[in-house]
C-alpha cells in the first residue's frame, strides 16, 4: 500500500512539473505589451528532459491504474515475483514494475464430451457438466502449482473424464440404461472423492451426466428386446385375464349349482317335513280313534335339545293290540273319515229296479264309483 503512495505522488509530482513546464515554455506571458516566454530561459537538455518526462508520465499514468471487478481477485507480481492477493476494487501501481492477474473465484462451469465403454465394449457418448469454485485464499498455490486457471480447469476436467470413464466401465450396457438415474450421483461421489484426494485448491460442487447415447445398432437391438419383453408380458397379462375369467365363470357356476343343490334339499326337506306333519297327523288320528273304540294306548314323554339349546318335549303312542281289538276297525274308521273329508255334502243316489235298487256312493278316489 506505502509503495502505491510513494509511486502515484511521485508520478503526479513528474506530471505537474512537465506540464508546468510545457506551459511556460511555448505559452508566451505578456508584460507591457511585450511577449516573454520564460521557457526559453530554461537550458536546452533540461527542456528536452522535462518534456519527455511530461509526455512519459501521461503515457505511463493512466495505464498504471488497476481495476478488480467483483467476483475476481488479483494476483499482484512484482518483476514477476507474487507479492500479494488483491480483492475487487481500483489501484494504482506502475505497470512496468508490477503486473495483475486476475482470476475469476464464481462458479465455473465446464461441458464435457467425450466417449467411453460399458463393461460389455459397447461404445457411448457422454454428455456431462461440472461445476467448481476456486479458493480465493489458495490462489498463490493456484498460480504457482497450474499456471493459470485455465490449466487448473484442463486438469480438473481431464481427472473428471478418466474417474467417470472408469465408473461407468463397470456397467454392462443394458444395466447402463435402466439404472441410469443412479449413475450421475455415483459418478459424482467418485470425482468428489478424486477431488479431495488431491489438493486442487477448489471447492467441487457437481458432476452431472446430462446424457449417455449409443450406438443405433445398439438402441435398436435393445428397443427391439423391449418390445419383445413387452409383447411377452402382454400375451401373460392376456392369458392371466383369460384365466380369470375362467376361474370367474367356474365359480358363477359352482355357486349356481350350490343354489340348485341348496333349493333341492330345502324342497326335499320340505317334503319330508310335510311328510312327516302328515304321517304324525295320520298317527294323531290313530291314537284318537283306538281311544274312542276303547284300545289301550301307552304314552311316553321325551325330552331333547333342539339347534337353540332349548328343551323340546316329544310324545310318542303305543296301541296294545289284542284278539278283540285287532286294529281293523280303526282302519275302518280311518276310511270313514277320509270319506267324510272328501265328500261334497251330497246324499247318495237311489235308484230302484227289478232286481232290488243301486246306491252310489261318493269315493275318496273316484266320486263316480258305484256299489
Amino acid at each position: 500500500m506505502i509503495y502505491t503512495v510513494i509511486t502515484a505522488v511521485l508520478f503526479l509530482a513528474v506530471t505537474a512539473a512537465g506540464v508546468i513546464f510545457l506551459v511556460l515554455r511555448y505559452i508566451p506571458l505578456r508584460r507591457g505589451g511585450i511577449g516573454i516566454s520564460i521557457g526559453k530561459k530554461v537550458h536546452p537538455a533540461i527542456s528536452l528532459v522535462m518534456t519527455v518526462a511530461g509526455l512519459l508520465s501521461l503515457i505511463l499514468i493512466p495505464s498504471s491504474f488497476h481495476t478488480v471487478e467483483i467476483g475476481n481477485v488479483a494476483l499482484v507480481k512484482q518483476m514477476g515475483v507474487i507479492t500479494d492477493v488483491e480483492e475487487s476494487g481500483i489501484y494504482f501501481d506502475f505497470w512496468l514494475v508490477r503486473n495483475y492477474e486476475t482470476y475469476d473465484i464464481k462458479v465455473q462451469q465446464v461441458e464435457i464430451e467425450t466417449d467411453a465403454y460399458t463393461a460389455d465394449a459397447q461404445s457411448m457418448d457422454i454428455f456431462m457438466v461440472l461445476q467448481f469454485q476456486i479458493d480465493p485464499t489458495k490462489v498463490k498455490e493456484i498460480a504457482i502449482t497450474y499456471g493459470s486457471l485455465d490449466a487448473l480447469t484442463n486438469r480438473i476436467q481431464s481427472v473428471a473424464e478418466e474417474r467417470t470413464k472408469a465408473t461407468l466401465s463397470q456397467y454392462q450396457a443394458e444395466k447402463l440404461i435402466e439404472e441410469r438415474d443412479k449413475v450421475s450421483p455415483r459418478v459424482q461421489q467418485v470425482v468428489n472423492e478424486e477431488m479431495l484426494k488431491k489438493e486442487y485448491c477448489v471447492t467441487f460442487n457437481s458432476a452431472v451426466i446430462t446424457d449417455i447415447t449409443f450406438s443405433d445398432a445398439f438402441e435398436a437391438a435393445v428397443e427391439a428386446k423391449m418390445m419383445a419383453q413387452q409383447e411377452k408380458l402382454q400375451a401373460q397379462y392376456e392369458n392371466e385375464k383369460k384365466k380369470e375369467q375362467a376361474d370367474t365363470a367356474l365359480y358363477v357356476a359352482e355357486q349356481e349349482a350350490k343354489a340348485l343343490v341348496a333349493k333341492a334339499q330345502a324342497q326335499a326337506n320340505a317334503n319330508v317335513a310335510v311328510a312327516e306333519a302328515e304321517a304324525r297327523s295320520i298317527m294323531l288320528k290313530s291314537v284318537e280313534i283306538a281311544r274312542m273304540l276303547g284300545y289301550v294306548v301307552t304314552e311316553t314323554e321325551k325330552q331333547s335339545l333342539d339347534d337353540e339349546g332349548n328343551t323340546v318335549t316329544e310324545k310318542s303312542y303305543e296301541i296294545t293290540y289284542d284278539e278283540t281289538h285287532t286294529g281293523a276297525d280303526i282302519a275302518e274308521y280311518m276310511k270313514y273319515i277320509e270319506y267324510l273329508s272328501a265328500w261334497d255334502g251330497k246324499l247318495p243316489q237311489v235308484v230302484a229296479g227289478e232286481n232290488g235298487f243301486m246306491i252310489t256312493v261318493p269315493s275318496v278316489n273316484n266320486p263316480e264309483e258305484k256299489v
